[in-house]
């Protein structure tokens, strides 16, 4: 027989939820959560869900976040299986969003609805928030700014490690500008192509920053255009190149922006640098905007949130080892604008997610289920 919190994080799997497109997961979780008997569920106007289990005493409010959405299937993408079949196979649950992270999704409802409350003080909220793939944290701080939690859980894959600290991620875009010219008289014009490629070159070369925990702050090549495309005879006035840059703490928009703009070849180019900035609407019809700058972030070890976690995974039978996230979560908001102590623990592995044939195994998903328990039972449970 399927254990309960597998079919649920099955029926998850086989419910689409692009970013964007989340409504009937949104309703499906708002459904098993009320069936479960939450004390509060509510879907907010980004759209957004929570459930809230309410202790007997008042306290503190500890949020658990997973996001609902996930990023698409491509054409011939490799897939062997149907990415939406939710299939539970040789101990493990298949299929898009099952490690990132549908499956944490499910064991954070469970352990949060098997809380004891008359052994709890303050409120547990189990949030499932959207829009986190293209725009990090921004849905979720109308959760935040709604609850205002002292502490944040965010469920994305550890290896059932402990997760104290992550890099943030910033877009970054530089156009090359040109002049131009029919393609029977190049020398008649500026190619922007031609411009961008020795730039190209002094940014593989720029050492990264690093940080003892959180590693480097590496940019990578995301995509590069001309313009215009396709060109017919015409040499490309405009090229355009978007980096994606990961952000160690401390790092501001000026100060990544800064250690570009005195690149030789840059700075004798015609050019335009930017952070760059993200427009999407919810599925509920709301516009999420702003820069696409997400903070790094990382918690002292000595923090009582962290060791009440570490304290509590291990009674639980969790080696509860300390790392840190190499991806940007929702936590580039909760920890790295709003402040909030935050920490990482979740099934499966950073590599896991947006992969072909993605999968997480089940006991995975029961030991996160035990460790989501624990962390609550240890941050909010009652010592009277």
């Amino acid at each position: 027989m399927t254990h309960p919190m597998h079919r649920f994080a099955s029926q998850l799997v086989q419910t689409r939820s692009l970013s964007g497109e989340e409504g009937a997961i949104i309703e499906l979780i708002a459904s098993e959560m009320k069936r479960l008997a939450f004390d509060e569920v509510r879907i907010d106007a980004v759209g957004n869900v929570h459930g809230l289990i309410q202790g007997e005493t008042k306290g503190q409010t500890l949020l658990l976040d997973a996001h609902c959405d996930t990023v698409g299937v491509p054409t011939e993408s490799g897939w062997t299986r149907d990415p939406f079949d939710g299939a539970i196979a040789d101990g493990e649950l298949h299929g898009r969003g099952s490690a990132d992270m549908k499956g944490a999704l499910a064991a954070m409802v469970y352990a949060a609805a098997a809380t004891d409350r008359r052994r709890l003080a303050g409120r547990v909220v189990v949030c499932a928030s959207v829009l986190e793939e293209v725009m990090e944290g921004l849905a979720l701080r109308a959760v935040i700014d709604a609850l205002e939690p002292e502490f944040v859980v965010v469920g994305e894959a550890s290896d059932l490690q402990l997760i104290h600290g992550g890099r943030g991620r910033a877009e970054i875009h530089l156009e090359t500008i040109g002049k131009p010219a029919h393609t029977s008289s190049p020398q008649a014009g500026r190619n922007a192509v031609s411009l961008m490629i020795p730039i190209l070159a002094e940014l593989e070369a720029l050492p990264p920053p690093s940080h003892p925990r959180l590693g480097e702050g590496i940019l990578a090549l995301a995509d590069i255009i001309s313009d215009p495309y396709p060109g017919h005879s015409v040499i490309p006035s405009r090229c355009r190149a978007t980096f994606d840059r990961r952000l160690l703490i401390g790092e501001t928009q000026e100060s990544v922006l800064g250690q570009l703009r005195n690149l030789p070849s840059l700075a004798r180019t015609p050019h335009r640098l930017e952070i760059g900035a993200g427009s999407y609407r919810s599925h509920t019809g709301v516009e999420i905007a702003g820069p696409k700058f997400f903070p790094a972030w990382l918690l002292d070890e000595d923090h009582l949130l962290l060791q009440r976690a570490r304290s509590g995974m291990e009674g639980a039978g969790l080696k509860a080892n300390l790392s840190t996230y190499r991806f940007c979560t929702n936590a580039a908001y909760s920890a790295g604008r709003a402040g909030i102590p935050t920490i990482g623990f979740g099934p499966g592995r950073e590599e896991d997610a947006h992969v072909a044939n993605e999968r997480v195994q089940l006991a995975e998903l029961d030991a996160a289920q035990r460790g989501y328990s624990a962390i609550i039972s240890s941050v909010l449970g009652r010592t009277g």
